[in-house]
C-alpha cells in the first residue's frame, strides 16, 4: 500500500536594505568688523601777550626830552627866570630908590650882579631807580578739542549649511519559496 506523503520546502524571503545616512555640514564665516576713527579737529587761537615798556621818565632824567617837552620845560624855565629878574630888579630898583638909608646898597647890588650861582657838581644823567616802567598782559591760549566718536560697523554672515538627505533602499535578496511534493511511499 501506498501512503502519499507531502514534503514541503520552504525558502524564506530575505530583505536587503541599503541606507546612506544623512549629512549634515555646517561652517560658519567669522563675522565682518570695521572700525574707523574719524581724527579729532582741534583749533587753538593765542593772543599774544603785551609787554610794555615806558622809559620817559629815564629820558627826562638824564635830560634827553621829546621837543614837546623840552619846549615846555624851557618856555617854564624861561618864564621862571624873566619873573625872577624882573623880582630882582624891582627890589634893587627899590633899594636905589632908599639910597639915602644905606651907603652898601650900590657895593651890594654890584656883588650880586657880577657873580652868577655856581652850578653843582656831581652826576646827573644817571636816571633814579624805577625810572623805567614796565608791565606786561601775559599771552592767552585758547584749545577747542572736538572728538569724534569711532563708526564700528558690524555684520554678522549667517551659517552656511549643506544638509544631505539620508536614503534608505531596500529590495528582495531572496524571493521565498515554497515547494510542495506529493510522494507515494510505500509501507
Amino acid at each position: 500500500m501506498e501512503i502519499p506523503q507531502i514534503r514541503m520546502h520552504s525558502q524564506p524571503a530575505k530583505i536587503q536594505i541599503q541606507t546612506e545616512p544623512a549629512q549634515l555640514h555646517m561652517s560658519q564665516p567669522s563675522g565682518d568688523l570695521t572700525i574707523r576713527q574719524p581724527k579729532a579737529e582741534i583749533s587753538m587761537r593765542t593772543k599774544q601777550g603785551k609787554l610794555n615798556i615806558d622809559q620817559s621818565q629815564a629820558w627826562e632824567d638824564m635830560n634827553l626830552l621829546s621837543a614837546k617837552k623840552s619846549i615846555a620845560k624851557n618856555a617854564q624855565a624861561g618864564e621862571q627866570a624873566a619873573a625872577q629878574g624882573t623880582a630882582r630888579r624891582a627890589r634893587q630898583g627899590n633899594a636905589l630908590m632908599r639910597i639915602e638909608n644905606s651907603a652898601d646898597t650900590i657895593k651890594a647890588q654890584a656883588m650880586e650882579n657880577a657873580f652868577s650861582e655856581q652850578k653843582r657838581l656831581g652826576i646827573t644823567f644817571i636816571p633814579s631807580t624805577f625810572a623805567v616802567k614796565t608791565s606786561y598782559e601775559p599771552a592767552d591760549l585758547d584749545i577747542q578739542v572736538q572728538t569724534h566718536q569711532p563708526v564700528i560697523e558690524g555684520r554678522a554672515n549667517k551659517p552656511i549649511m549643506q544638509y544631505t538627505p539620508g536614503s534608505i533602499e531596500s529590495s528582495l535578496a531572496q524571493r521565498p519559496e515554497l515547494t510542495i511534493e506529493v510522494i507515494n511511499k510505500k509501507i
